[in-house]
């Protein structure tokens, strides 16, 4: 397949990419840093303003899918608003182009931990990534307006940390997953794997799903 991956040498996008090559994908791999990629005859590397939904419709045509790891920075003061308006200017783009299948990184802010308590609304949600978890639920229940593209959200567990796929793990929709051990975990290889099976068999259309061991 032909896949758009925005974002593909951030923390999460350079594991998606790197699980996309393995199974024979070519990527259009957008990223502000070229340097990042690997030397691979797979990828080809593009400069976009993600902001543009023009240069984004001009980016994706052609393709088969898009993948979505935006992110404008967590330290970033502004991260709510950029958030919103480049989730915006993605769909937007994407729809002006045509393609149907939009898949989004999505947040664990916005996972249910008990019934209708969403983690982002516990008092103990860490500061410093409030406004990108509610950005992320705000840019989803967007998406879920939306009526014409066959998008996709995938919400990681609470712990994402850097690890190899070891394709054993379970899928679930909008609450947060929890291990026997109680913790909520998920590896960066495993949530590619995740994405990457969704890309090739979409078994989520038009909704959010999750995925923890």
């Amino acid at each position: 397949m032909k896949i758009v991956l925005i974002g593909a040498t951030g923390f999460v996008g350079s594991a998606i990419l790197k699980e996309a090559l393995q199974r024979g994908h070519e990527v259009t791999a957008v990223t502000r840093d070229e340097e990042k990629l690997p030397s691979h005859t797979a990828v080809h590397a593009v400069q976009v303003d993600v902001y543009d939904l023009g240069q984004i419709a001009r980016l994706v045509r052609g393709h088969d899918a898009v993948i979505s790891a935006f992110n404008p920075g967590w330290s970033n003061p502004d991260i709510y608003n950029l958030q919103l308006k480049g989730t915006r200017a993605i769909v937007d783009g994407v729809k002006k182009a045509g393609l149907k299948r939009l898949l989004f990184v999505g947040g664990s802010g916005s996972l249910e931990v008990k019934p209708g308590v969403q983690g982002v609304d516990l008092p103990g949600f860490p500061e410093q990534y409030k406004q990108g978890a509610l950005a992320t639920r705000e840019a989803l229940n967007m998406l879920r307006q939306e009526t014409t593209l066959d998008w996709t959200v995938l919400s990681p567990s609470a712990d994402l940390f850097p690890g190899e796929r070891t394709g054993r793990f379970r899928l679930g929709t909008d609450q947060l997953l929890r291990g026997a051990d109680g913790e909520s975990r998920i590896s960066l290889g495993d949530f590619a794997m995740a994405m990457i099976d969704e890309v090739e068999y979409p078994r989520h259309a038009s909704r959010r799903f999750t995925v923890g061991y």
